[in-house]
């Protein structure tokens, strides 16, 4: 077994394209790191519905040249086989470590297969290329990119012509592609043939956002804005000086795109002390609201004042977020169909009801919200909006940015916030109160396990509310296919709801809680929030008893 492993090894470094990915397993091999050369040749990274995503290094289970080009050659030969032969597959990526080299690799291959390939001019946000599909006619997309994981990670994610990111059948039939490349240099790579684009997409997105602004509404808004060392600033910058926005705040540490994300343990605004910088900009500052995008931009964070905050600020639950901006399009006259994924609030439904729209629920990912029939606004508590699915159909944290700015803009005319938004609709529909019970791991059979122990002993109550229905989503129901998760509706003195998943992009377990209590009039808001909370903490505490974490 160990001669077999160095074999494997030997076999993978003498074909690796990459001279420090080379390098890095000739110095494993030299050393006899058995274990970690058992780790990175266990197998393959799978393709998936989220395309690729894991830790850059050498191996068939690390994110490297030799692995991409095995994708985009999969993926190439599943484009021909569909009748694509010449079709433009357009290639973005964002700015965190390999992702150029990994985008030059791609369009090399599509050009070498036959097919065209148009690279966007620099690192730019996920959303950009997901317009760019659409707006050049493309027959797939792809976007390099591990958005808000470690710095230690990249990850390849695929597009179909439609726009929307890749599903069922389609990812198993591109991984069967995959696992039929043989050698990398029967793999034809060219050293050019592909169109380097310049700004005229970028200049065609940002003319898109005009439709997701009423012409004439308020824009006065004052904002701090960080790109949490993504590659969203630019874009964010032009796209509100476009529209009449006073230029938001910068945090200056984090406007720049930097791979090691150095002020941040994890760039990603849900994460305790991400928007740290954010908020001490702000104390300086004092604008109306904060914005922060993820590293690729597809997310958008908004936080707002709060005196009994720490820091002075609070950032807004997704779950809320999406009711703002639902309640803000409900204004603005929209018609269609709001959807959003299980795990997010069930919020959304009552204000699509009360405005006479349709409303779906999807899996969770902008890839099944983004196909919904008649989809005017997708969200998912995840920070992920989609406002204008007719131009990007995947969550957009630019255009989003925009929307809030034009709600907070429209409410600071009339002397309201976002909270007092917030607010009415609780006391309209029921406070809605959501919090999450997510559990990183380092060895993944704990979520196994976790799973495996709620299946076989289901929990009969949670938080003294019985266990009304429980699902096991692997089966599918009459709406949804099938996926990993498990679904508990709780009724007692209070309805509730709990969604429990393996994370579909991170080493994590996830649960997610809503509770409605009931609210009469304004004054009953603060003693409903603290029943809310009350509950969903002893929910949590429960939970994890029931799962064994």
């Amino acid at each position: 077994m160990q001669d077999d492993l160095i074999t494997r090894a030997r076999a993978w470094q003498a074909e690796d394209p990459d001279p420090e990915t080379a390098q890095e397993l000739a110095a494993l091999v030299d050393a006899g790191d058995l274990d970690e050369l058992a780790d990175r040749f266990s197998g393959t990274l799978q393709f998936g519905t989220a395309g690729l995503r894991g830790e850059l290094g050498a191996g068939p289970m690390r994110m490297n040249r030799s692995v991409v080009i095995r994708a985009a050659a999969g993926l190439a030969a599943y484009l021909k086989a569909e009748g694509h032969t010449g079709g433009l597959v357009v290639v973005g990526y964002d700015a965190r470590y390999k992702s150029a080299d990994f985008a030059r690799d791609t369009a090399a291959v599509m050009t070498g297969a036959g097919l065209r390939a148009a690279v966007l001019p620099r690192p730019l946000p996920t959303p950009v290329l997901a317009y760019a599909i659409r707006h050049l006619g493309a027959v797939a997309g792809v976007e390099v990119t591990a958005s808000h994981n470690p710095p230690r990670d990249n990850g390849y994610k695929v597009y179909l012509g439609d726009g929307s990111q890749i599903v069922s059948p389609a990812d198993a039939e591109i991984a069967a592609e995959i696992a039929r490349i043989g050698a990398l240099a029967d793999v034809p790579r060219p050293d050019g043939g592909w169109q380097e684009l310049g700004d005229e997409v970028l200049e065609a997105y940002l003319a898109r956002t005009d439709a997701v602004l009423t012409p004439g509404s308020p824009r006065g808004v004052r904002t701090v804005y960080t790109a949490m060392h993504g590659v969203g600033k630019d874009v964010v910058l032009a796209a509100f000086a476009r529209h009449g926005f006073p230029a938001p705040t910068l945090v200056e540490a984090q406007a720049e795109p930097d791979p090691a994300f150095p002020t941040v343990a994890f760039p990603n605004p849900e994460e305790p002390g991400a928007m740290d910088l954010a908020f001490a900009t702000a104390a300086q500052a004092r604008p109306d609201i904060v914005i922060a995008n993820d590293p690729d931009a597809d997310r958008c964070a908004v936080a707002v004042p709060d005196d009994a905050a720490d820091s002075g600020w609070r950032m807004l639950r997704g779950d809320e977020v999406g009711a703002l901006l639902a309640a803000h399009l409900v204004h603005k006259g929209a018609r269609g169909v709001f959807a959003e994924s299980i795990v997010s609030s069930s919020l959304l439904g009552r204000i699509a009801e009360a405005a006479g729209l349709g409303h779906e629920e999807t899996l969770t990912g902008f890839k099944w919200i983004s196909r919904v029939e008649g989809l005017r606004y997708g969200y998912e508590e995840a920070l992920g909006y989609c406002v204008d699915p007719e131009g990007v159909r995947d969550k957009d944290g630019i255009t989003a940015a925009l929307l809030v700015a034009e709600l907070a803009s429209e409410l600071k005319e009339q002397g309201r916030t976002l909270t007092d938004l917030l607010d009415d609709l609780a006391v309209e529909h029921g406070l809605h109160a959501t919090d999450q019970l997510s559990v990183r791991v380092q060895d993944l059979s704990v979520i196994a396990s976790a799973m495996a122990q709620l299946r076989a002993q289901p929990p009969t109550s949670l938080a003294g509310l019985r266990v009304a229905s429980a699902e096991d989503l692997s089966r599918g129901t009459e709406s949804l296919p099938p996926t990993d998760g498990l679904r508990y509706y709780l009724e007692g003195d209070y309805r509730a709801r709990v969604i429990v998943r393996p994370s579909g992009t991170e080493p994590k377990l996830k649960c997610y809680l809503e509770v409605v209590v009931p609210v009469a009039d304004a004054p009953g808001l603060v003693p409903a929030r603290a029943r809310g909370q009350e509950i969903l903490d002893a929910i949590k505490k429960d939970l994890a008893a029931a799962a064994g974490i």
